[in-house]
């Protein structure tokens, strides 16, 4: 199982062209209702695209098509009948493939053009942008951590987070999505939930540690947890100390297998920690130990302590 924590050209492009030729130019929302333990289908909407996905939405459907979000109300027809209807929606993706809802807010993970943030106006009935990242990266799926923070991974097989800037002086500023984390995972990501593996205590100070787990194409299954502040240092601090100690196999560097990297750059990852690397603290010989121990300034007792309260998140 992979763990990790986090604190809150031109030739792809012809590739991507002759990839839009043969996108779908229609689709069908099935309805279905349960009867005698057996699906009815009750309903059914003709879309003009492929419907990547479906999320309940204020009591309403709100379907990714093509390149739009389209959003759906249930309605009753003048025959008793009852029939999804076209409210409103919101163009401007190059292909819409995941999306995440929370309240009023939509977070869209898009083929090429990375994450956007829209939002619902009630009183309007429409769906407007409220902010985008402006890096090119090519989506494999999209969470939301919290109210701000936004988790992605893309094709390169990384891991990034973005947050909502509300409070930029200019327009400018609240419409761009500020990266604040980036990490290299090294598996292809297709799926997050939040959730957990293990029974949590609620008594516990593991037990309020949020925790989003993801599936990749590899079958590889692992765990996502958000630290708080203080705990994240201090786990950094440890992580650093364990890299002088324990080697990558054939010499090859933690910090730079971990590093963001992509076709466009190359960066130190920053605000996620290797959840792996420290649970090998519990592995290393006691005089390893010891001598991470002293470099920490904290007893080899309470850092074992402190490492196997993390397992118990897994």
């Amino acid at each position: 199982m992979d763990v990790c924590f986090v604190y809150l050209e031109p030739k792809l492009w012809k590739l991507f062209i002759s990839h839009l030729e043969f996108l779908s130019t229609q689709g069908r929302i099935l309805v279905f209702i349960v009867e005698d333990q057996k699906l009815q289908l009750i309903a059914e909407k003709e879309t003009k695209g492929a419907v990547y996905s479906l999320n309940a939405f204020n009591g309403k459907l709100l379907a990714a098509i093509n390149q739009k979000i389209q959003l759906y109300k249930w309605v009753l027809r003048e025959d008793g009948g009852r029939e999804l209807q076209s409210e409103c929606g919101h163009h401007g993706h190059i292909l819409a493939l995941y999306v995440q809802t929370r309240g009023d807010f939509i977070v869209v993970g898009d083929l090429m053009k990375s994450i956007s943030l829209l939002i619902y106006k009630h009183e309007e009935g429409a769906i407007e942008e409220r902010a985008r990242d402006y890096n090119a990266n090519w989506m494999s799926a999209v969470e939301i951590l919290d109210d701000d923070i936004y988790l992605g991974a893309e094709n390169n097989f990384n891991l990034f987070t973005v947050r909502k800037n509300s409070e930029g002086a200019t327009d400018e500023e609240r419409g761009r999505l500020e990266v604040v984390g980036e990490y290299h995972l090294g598996e292809f990501v297709n799926r997050f939930r939040h959730g957990s593996l293990v029974m949590r205590l609620p008594d516990s100070d593991v037990g309020q540690i949020p925790t989003i787990i993801f599936g990749t194409v590899n079958g590889v299954i692992g765990v996502i947890a958000s630290l708080p502040h203080e705990q994240y240092l201090f786990f950094e601090k440890l992580q650093s100390n364990l890299r002088k100690v324990i080697k990558g196999v054939g010499g090859l560097s933690h910090e730079h297998w971990r590093s963001f990297y992509n076709e466009k750059k190359t960066a130190d990852a920053k605000n996620f920690l290797d959840g792996d690397l420290i649970e090998s603290f519990l592995d290393l010989g006691r005089g390893r130990m010891e001598e991470i121990a002293k470099a920490m300034a904290v007893p080899v007792e309470e850092l074992m302590k402190r490492v196997e309260e993390l397992t118990r998140l897994h």
